[in-house]
């Protein structure tokens, strides 16, 4: 533990220090000085509620809502730590497409709380992957900078080439939850060192949770011993993912 935390501390260093050289703008309302201002912060809508034991979906009444008794995902248990609206969807997207990578530290600090009452007895964090061209082009996986620190933060080991992502898919954005499905089916192949470990999986972004699901499938597949799935934001419509 305290060698976790020893590097957690280290990283947060690090990233202070470029804010003291290179002062940032708030990725929520470009406040000078702030890479995520507290104004911003207090802004952010934390999904609560009742909610799906096992999608993590709003519903009225606890239990497993209808649609996971039709056609449960292969992971035990999803859960958003907020709404996929701004100011947190103004901090992905900058994270995302504007390369503005210490934004994942600044999510995972936010985080941090919220996974620990979560109280899920994980044993390490993998990412969801990008695929070969995604990653060509952008140059890092943006779940990675989020999930990196949590897992520091966290004292649990971090694998970022847990999954592999051998289909190269089209972007979920626009498609129906059956489109989804078939987008992601087969699309990932997981290490042999997640065998008889129980897996926090972590995205960005969840919508259906088709990736997630299709992520814990193959993770299952290589043994693991069960599988969580962790989103920073959860779109609440189709066509806001």
């Amino acid at each position: 533990m305290f060698q976790r935390n020893w590097q957690h501390n280290l990283y947060r260093l690090f990233w202070r220090g470029l804010d003291l050289i290179f002062p940032p703008l708030c990725a929520g309302c470009e406040k000078f000085g702030f890479r995520w201002c507290e104004d911003c912060q207090k802004k952010v809508k934390i999904l609560s509620g009742t909610l799906c034991e096992v999608c993590g979906l709003p519903q009225n009444a606890a239990g497993v809502c209808d649609a996971c008794r039709a056609d449960r995902p292969h992971f035990r248990a999803l859960r958003a730590w907020s709404v996929f609206e701004d100011p947190v969807r103004s901090v992905l997207h900058k994270l995302k497409y504007r390369r503005d990578i210490s934004l994942g530290d600044s999510l995972a600090a936010q985080m941090v709380f919220f996974v620990q009452d979560l109280n899920w007895p994980v044993d390490l964090i993998i990412p969801i992957p990008l695929g070969r061209q995604r990653q060509k082009e952008r140059g890092y996986n943006q779940v990675g900078m989020i999930a990196r620190p949590l897992a520091m933060a966290l004292d649990l080991e971090y694998i970022p080439r847990g999954l592999t992502r051998h289909k190269e898919t089209r972007s979920q954005v626009g498609l129906s939850q059956r489109e989804r499905r078939e987008n992601v089916h087969g699309a990932f192949t997981a290490a042999s060192g997640v065998r008889n470990r129980t897996v926090l999986m972590m995205d960005d972004v969840s919508t259906t949770g088709s990736t997630l699901s299709a992520g814990a499938e193959a993770l299952f597949l290589s043994g693991a011993r069960d599988v969580y799935a962790l989103t920073v934001a959860r779109a609440m419509k189709l066509e806001h993912a």
